[in-house]
């Protein structure tokens, strides 16, 4: 059964639009930290740490991706952006962009926990609203 967690980018969100070549910025960073982690070790962390590849099909570009391990343990998560209409305070309809990090069928428990880790990451880098795969909410903005 194919699983779905939200990114929502929120008015005191970092930025209000996110683009998949940013999404694919904070993946590259995040490899880098976790290698910096392995550095400091003396371990080969960052394969292990986030053993991901970005795969892109040419009719998705700009609007999702895969990252596709060849790990044993690992196969697919796939992240795409978007936007819905929200009604704000003043009952105004505004667009609020989101990522959508989906884990299909074929995906395992190791994704599903790389794929909350790396959601956590984006969410606290953006300082945006997350929605994660049980249903719950955590909050990375600051409220009011």
């Amino acid at each position: 059964m194919t699983a779905n967690a939200y990114i929502k980018l929120v008015p005191s969100s970092e930025a209000e639009n996110i683009s998949t070549e940013m999404i694919k910025e904070y993946f590259h960073y995040y490899k880098e930290i976790t290698a910096k982690t392995g550095n400091q070790v003396n371990w080969t962390y960052d394969e292990a740490a986030f053993p991901y590849k970005i795969e892109e099909q040419p009719d998705a570009k700009g609007s999702w991706f895969y990252l596709r391990s060849d790990e044993e343990r690992y196969n697919l998560i796939m992240l795409g952006i978007d936007k819905e209409v929200i009604h704000d305070e003043n009952g105004t309809d505004k667009l609020q962009s989101f990522i959508q990090i989906t884990l299909p069928e074929t995906a395992t428990f190791g994704d599903k926990g790389k794929a909350n880790e790396f959601c956590k990451f984006l969410a606290k880098k953006l300082k945006a609203e997350l929605h994660l795969f049980n249903g719950r909410v955590m909050y990375f903005y600051p409220r009011k």
